[in-house]
């Protein structure tokens, strides 16, 4: 009952704009007051918890991802993706869920890639005929693979809330990274095969076309160079999570001022403003959510959810579909971070129980989180990529739908139910 009035709470200052952080605290103090706790174990309980050198990685990913955004690394990558696809009807859409994959390599942040790809690509896609509907419908999807190939800020929250590997966790999405990226594409393909007004890229001779290549990989080298360097230095052993996401800050710097000579001194300032707020709003979610966890684990509330799951079915498959419902209604609440600060805590015991590996739960909410960002009626993604697109949102739902149906829902199921390609990086670099 208390657990309940708590919940209520919650869901109810967050209808009424409350800030999430000052949501999680109210909460919290439901269940203190109503539990008759203590409340000066909280504060440094939550403090110690936050005080972990694995979150330093945090803020500097953030600061990174803003200065490849404010660069130009990201039209290096486009230019250099649309030699291959750029004569294909629909070929746009694939260099530009592609430019978000290997964006989200570098920065390891959906709202970076969303902005960055979206800025360069919708404009260019309006210009050769691109329904915009579609268009803005596929960045705020795409864009969402920013989450799901690492390095990601949420798994490094995952990881720090689970008390997993941050390595693991970073593996378990690369390949339902790489399938959403294979079906987004084919849909985008698919919805386009048809359309007329869509205007081809102009055929080279292909001495030119060499040259044009030549020149488009030596400026794309730089970009392409980061993920190795960051993911190549963790995974070799020679970068903690945190060292590479300094590294990827050292490097970003001399690379957009001197290379890609996007970046000086107004839009640096402006990335690390930017850095600083973000890092201290997800700092202060921390704080609120571990509290409001400890509490939650003091009530019993996970196994309270997973009995009144088995009262209903003792079928694994049904309970993971259930887990499943519950992490998808979540996100078309919440933004990602505040959904998996909120989730993990409570559902990870859970799953646990069900037999769940707990890397491979990170893939699972992963791609949970990801849908749950495009699905109305919260689905912030698909707003912003309204807003950077200029287009409606009636014009969007359709696209997105299907985009739901045939991508987002299938890499669900693949990635819920065959946990063998979540776990095959992970056991085959030995993090399992």
């Amino acid at each position: 009952m208390l657990v309940g009035i708590a919940v209520i709470v919650l869901i109810v200052v967050l209808l009424l704009g409350v800030p999430i952080p000052f949501a999680f605290f109210a909460s919290s103090l439901v269940i203190v007051i109503g539990g008759g706790y203590d409340y000066t174990f909280l504060l440094p309980y939550g403090f110690s918890k936050v005080s972990s050198l694995i979150l330093v990685a945090i803020p500097l990913f953030i600061l990174a991802g803003n200065l490849m955004e404010k660069s130009g690394i990201g039209e290096g990558l486009i230019n250099w993706v649309e030699m291959f696809v750029g004569r294909v009807r629909g070929g746009l859409g694939v260099v530009m869920v592609v430019s978000c994959a290997l964006f989200g390599a570098i920065s390891g942040s959906g709202f970076a890639t969303l902005t960055c790809i979206g800025t360069i690509m919708l404009p260019r896609m309006e210009v050769a005929g691109y329904p915009r509907g579609v268009s803005a419908a596929l960045i705020s999807s795409a864009s969402l693979l920013g989450l799901l190939i690492p390095p990601s800020l949420n798994m490094i929250v995952y990881a720090f809330i689970g008390g997993q590997s941050v390595l693991a966790c970073f593996l378990s999405t690369v390949i339902p990274g790489i399938i959403l990226v294979i079906l987004l594409s084919a849909v985008t393909l698919w919805l386009l095969r048809k359309n007329t007004t869509i205007k081809l890229r102009d055929p080279m001779p292909p001495a030119v076309y060499v040259k044009t290549l030549g020149k488009r990989t030596t400026r794309a080298i730089p970009a392409m160079v980061a993920p190795v360097i960051i993911l190549g230095g963790i995974y070799g052993g020679f970068l903690t999570p945190t060292e590479a996401a300094a590294v990827s800050v050292i490097y970003t710097i001399p690379v957009g001022i001197w290379f890609y000579r996007g970046l000086n001194k107004d839009t640096f300032r402006n990335a690390l403003v930017v850095a600083s707020t973000t890092a201290g709003v997800i700092m202060i979610m921390l704080l609120s959510v571990m509290m409001l966890s400890r509490l939650y684990v003091m009530e019993d509330v996970p196994q309270m959810i997973l009995n009144a799951m088995t009262s209903i079915t003792n079928n694994t498959f049904l309970l993971i579909l259930m887990v499943n419902l519950f992490l998808i209604i979540i996100g078309m609440l919440m933004d990602d971070t505040s959904a998996i600060l909120l989730c993990t805590p409570i559902l990870l015991p859970v799953v646990i129980q069900l037999g769940v590996n707990p890397v491979h739960f990170a893939a699972i909410m992963g791609v949970n989180l990801g849908l749950g960002c495009v699905t109305p009626p919260t689905a912030p993604f698909l707003y912003l990529g309204a807003r950077i697109g200029n287009a409606p949102i009636n014009e969007m739902m359709g696209p997105t739908m299907y985009y739901i149906a045939f991508a987002w829902i299938p890499t669900l199921i693949i990635t819920t139910y065959v946990p063998g390609l979540s776990l095959w990086l992970p056991r085959l670099l030995g993090f399992v």
